[in-house]
């Protein structure tokens, strides 16, 4: 698991995951407990050690019982040849699953789409007019979409410039927002929207949702790129793709 989706899983368990109810928590398991850590469930370790999966301030942790029951140890189980059994477990049963539901999140919210929804691989971006690399990103992706491997969906927000808000606004209430959208991108901002004197409450009400949506994604900046691959894993893109990047979400990998 990189790095990118390790930040990005990080935020995500935070509102995702829901704790379990645990049945008789060991007394020293519950003391950790007291202490911060959030229980989610148990699971049974390698070499028959009882643990339980956790997170605290947003981020997974494991807690293994020692076989006397009056001890737990809350780290990393590492194997003979080094490798981390813990993040193992965290990842598939915390991250993984978090990532699925966010992403089942962004397909509902309401946004500008382009491409097919047959297409290889469905894309969700967060934009902002005045963002140079959304632009860029949106000309590189062109031909992917023509071909039938990308759909995108764009959620537009306002963080860039004062106007940021109304140009989102004003294309988002256009009668054609996709069109609109496009004639401003790939006219490098030079087919201007028709700014409105004031933003329709439903309009002003999805650009503040798209904003949290984002910050729960813990994006930092735009573009914001999201979409799941084959393997069913959330991935995340922020700022301009580069080679590497670009070549993996057109193959959704």
């Amino acid at each position: 698991m990189n790095k990118c989706i390790l930040a990005l899983s990080a935020v995500l368990i935070g509102s995702q995951v829901q704790a379990a109810t645990p049945a008789a928590l060991p007394a020293p398991v519950k003391q950790l407990e007291k202490q911060g850590i959030e229980i989610i469930k148990p699971f049974t370790a390698p070499g028959g050690v009882q643990g339980w999966l956790g997170k605290y301030q947003g981020t997974g942790v494991t807690i293994y019982l020692t076989p006397d029951k009056k001890h737990a140890i809350s780290g990393y189980m590492y194997d003979e040849n080094g490798n981390n059994l813990s993040e193992k477990v965290i990842k598939e049963e915390i991250y993984l699953p978090a990532g699925r539901e966010m992403w089942k999140t962004l397909l509902k919210a309401p946004g500008i789409m382009e491409g097919s929804d047959k297409a290889n691989c469905q894309v969700v971006v967060f934009a902002d007019p005045f963002c140079p690399y959304c632009k860029k990103f949106r000309q590189e992706v062109q031909p992917y979409i023509k071909d039938n491997k990308i759909a995108m969906k764009t959620q537009l927000v306002a963080v860039m410039q004062p106007d940021s808000g109304r140009y989102a606004a004003a294309i988002l209430s256009a009668d054609n927002p996709a069109q609109v959208w496009q004639d401003f991108e790939l006219s490098g901002g030079k087919n201007k929207p028709t700014l409105l004197e004031k933003t329709p409450q439903p309009i002003f009400s999805q650009i503040q949702y798209n904003q949290k949506l984002m910050d729960d994604l813990g994006a930092n900046g735009t573009p914001a790129i999201y979409y799941l691959n084959h393997a069913n894993m959330l991935q995340q893109i922020v700022g301009l793709p580069d080679k590497d990047q670009m070549a993996n979400l057109v193959a959704c990998k």
